[in-house]
């Protein structure tokens, strides 16, 4: 098993190559507005530090989000375009989930990661592999109760103290952290999701409405 694993659904461009046992090479840079242009790069230097190709790798790992559109898309079709190339399966796997694989917490707890428009993507946990809430998008102060008196991780946390008292990093999920959760879901014979992405919301950018229409006289 040689896992290539990516994620882009947070400012952070994530790429990991992981063996089966173990992560061989990773590589994370936070930079919200650059995805496409750091993805293919950091693909690169990781199969570089590893020895290896990529016509070695045998299966994708993705995150699948939640996350902005923009952002969450290269990764997405980077993965996919991967998949196709090399004729290796592409495995979605949910990037909170990633992220709580990652924060090693004991006991329930909340991952929110930062959904801009002073929202949260966010899901409830009762331990670092166990989601017991599907991923939501909503302001804090809404959730408010809901996520009192659990500890929380991630980004989104971290900004708003006032609903996450008890908030911590990692702020952003590794693809490091994706890829040990996907190699041990697939160990165990598990599913993992379609590599296919979870928005939560419409995009940003918006056909203008009623916008006039000016045809030749």
């Amino acid at each position: 098993m040689l896992l290539l694993a990516l994620d882009t659904a947070t400012p952070a461009v994530t790429v990991a190559l992981h063996d089966g046992t173990s992560v061989v090479a990773e590589s994370s840079q936070v930079d919200a507005r650059r995805h496409g242009e750091l993805l293919l790069p950091a693909v690169d230097r990781v199969l570089a530090e590893a020895g290896t190709s990529l016509d070695a790798v045998t299966g994708i790992v993705v995150g699948v989000g939640p996350g902005p559109y923009t952002g969450l898309r290269v990764g997405l079709m980077t993965a996919d375009t991967f998949g196709l190339a090399l004729g290796v399966p592409v495995h979605g796997v949910c990037t909170l989930d990633g992220l709580a694989y990652e924060a090693q917490v004991e006991g329930p707890f909340v991952v929110a990661t930062d959904a801009r428009r002073k929202e949260v993507y966010w899901a409830r946990y009762d331990d670092v592999r166990t989601r017991v809430t599907e991923p939501a998008v909503d302001r804090p102060a809404d959730i408010a109760e809901r996520v009192a008196g659990l500890p929380a991780v991630g980004a989104g946390a971290v900004l708003y103290p006032d609903t996450f008292p008890d908030a911590h990093g990692p702020e952003h999920v590794s693809a490091a952290a994706l890829a040990a959760f996907a190699a041990e879901k697939l160990a165990a014979g598990a599913e993992l999701l379609e590599p296919r992405p979870l928005y939560l919301r419409r995009p940003d950018a918006q056909v203008p409405k009623n916008y006039k229409v000016v045809t030749p006289q």
